[in-house]
């Protein structure tokens, strides 16, 4: 046998293609050539395979020796694919058979040792195998990632050896499981440390309920950040389809996949220096950013108006599409951007502007310049905008002396909104669209020229009117209403801050 196949997968963005590793040998000098688009990591396995199997007391074989992987046009990356190279050369010399070869697909890199270190990107390897009907085998190290596809057939292994030994029937691999160990997560800050802020408190439990987004506006030192960090402990946990989705796209990024965070919200908070690429993914092969990592979770954006305008604006598409499209010139890749978005800005430049402790000194020139840093469609794309006001000591004090209500009490009514909507129509009140609106929002007469009224008063767009209708579905559905009243739709538009100070 001089021409042997083995299976493999390649990493684009979220998939994971076939990429099938043919080996062949020839006579000739002495030489590996390894061809079909490998980047640099891909070209050095050749050292790593040879070193791998002399070490391990296999013979390297001394002819010419021809490495494909197909198909030609797609660019390989990484040190996935030394174990299917080793694995070919044994077959292609002699040295192992190839019949059970085309049964499996295998991703690992190989150490000069023949231990197998782990890759990037196993989580959408397995479900591409399961879809194709074959076996696993992956590095241990990527076992408890590998395990958390239910009904896979993925194999762990730690050494090169160990793979060959199971190959010939001598002995087997183990399936991949989940870490016995607990899950070691972080603590979720509470609501109960917030004092005081009914309102701003009021507007979180209703961002919440109906996964809109929300802007807070105050002046240093009002709880904006504070409030933001307690989103996650009034969200339910993550379904089994929304974690592996958040898994997988971890699993890809750079740092990888940490299974202590199952089903854990993901928090993104990244700092305003970050460039657009940072925060909507890029590179070569496209990796996720900061919004795609922050899918099904929350997206905070702490001092809104000091991220670049144009990194701000990169955020109009996915806030509508919940998807963002990265093209380059040889790499097309969509990443999945379905985030909640939570931000906090300061009223002014010095921040103090309507404060009663703080004189501001920002001239109306240095005001309109920074809020202008904000155009107009991302605020209409965001659905709440809340004033954050600075609380007088003797409040602190008298807060600190009573009992806050927690976040276990607040996510009790959360849960109780959401299922209402998802026994109503299927999906959040974020996620209505216009047409559900006519049957999901439907408002009398009076409420409904009341709402007019505003809106051309506030001379307000289209998509702020539908915005509104939402956040009131929401208050309805947090108090128990199926129909939408007026006093709903007053608090909705209470919560246009920004909308109403540019009118005055």
């Amino acid at each position: 046998m001089t021409l042997a196949i083995v299976y493999s997968r390649a990493s684009a963005g979220m998939h994971a293609p076939l990429v099938v590793v043919e080996v062949h040998l020839s006579r000739g000098m002495p030489l590996l050539n390894i061809v079909g688009l490998p980047e640099a990591a891909v070209k050095e396995s050749k050292d790593r395979v040879r070193s791998a199997l002399l070490n391990t007391c296999f013979e390297f074989p001394r002819s010419r020796i021809t490495i494909n992987l197909a198909p030609a046009d797609l660019p390989k990356e990484g040190g996935r694919f030394d174990l299917p190279i080793a694995l070919g050369i044994l077959a292609a010399s002699g040295q192992l058979s190839d019949e059970k070869l085309k049964e499996y697909e295998f991703v690992g890199e190989l150490a000069l040792s023949g231990d197998l270190r782990p890759v990037r990107g196993v989580l959408p390897v397995v479900l591409a195998t399961k879809e194709a009907g074959r076996t696993l085998i992956v590095p241990d190290t990527n076992a408890a990632e590998a395990a958390l596809v239910k009904e896979a057939n993925a194999l762990s292994a730690t050494h090169l050896l160990d793979v060959c030994a199971h190959l010939r029937g001598e002995t087997g691999l183990g399936l991949c499981q989940m870490n016995a160990a607990p899950r070691v997560t972080q603590p979720v800050p509470d609501l109960q440390d917030v004092c005081g802020q009914p309102h701003a408190r009021r507007a979180l439990e209703i961002a919440a309920a109906g996964k809109h987004s929300i802007l807070f506006v105050g002046s240093p030192g009002t709880g904006k950040t504070m409030l933001a960090s307690r989103l996650p402990g009034i969200l339910p946990p993550l379904t089994d389809t929304q974690s592996l989705d958040v898994a997988a796209l971890a699993s890809i990024s750079r740092r990888g996949f940490d299974v202590r965070q199952w089903q854990a919200v993901p928090f993104r908070a990244p700092h305003h220096s970050s460039s657009s690429v940072a925060l909507v993914g890029g590179g070569r092969p496209p990796q996720p950013g900061e919004i795609s990592l922050a899918h099904q979770g929350i997206l905070f954006l702490d001092e809104l108006p000091e991220f670049n305008r144009h990194v701000l604006e990169c955020l109009r598409e996915p806030l509508e599409s919940g998807s963002i499209t990265i093209s380059r010139a040889a790499w097309q890749t969509v990443f999945p951007a379905e985030f909640q978005l939570v931000a906090a800005m300061n009223p002014c430049p010095c921040g103090f502007l309507g404060s009663t402790g703080r004189i501001c000194r920002c001239s109306p020139v240095q005001i309109q310049r920074y809020l202008g840093k904000l155009s107009g469609p991302l605020l209409d794309r965001i659905d709440m905008q809340v004033e954050v006001p600075a609380l007088p000591l003797e409040m602190l004090a008298a807060d600190l002396s009573k009992k806050n209500e927690s976040s276990a009490s607040v996510k009790e009514r959360v849960l109780h909104a959401r299922s209402r909507q998802y026994d109503r129509q299927k999906k959040l009140n974020r996620d209505l669209t216009v047409s559900d609106l006519e049957h999901c929002c439907v408002l009398t007469d009076s409420v409904q020229a009341t709402l007019n009224k505003i809106i051309e008063k506030l001379n307000l767009s289209a998509r702020v009117y539908h915005r509104i209708i939402k956040v009131a579905r929401t208050i309805a559905d947090l108090t128990g209403h199926d129909m939408i009243g007026a006093n709903h739709i007053a608090e909705a538009l209470n919560y246009r801050a920004l909308d109403r100070a540019r009118q005055q």
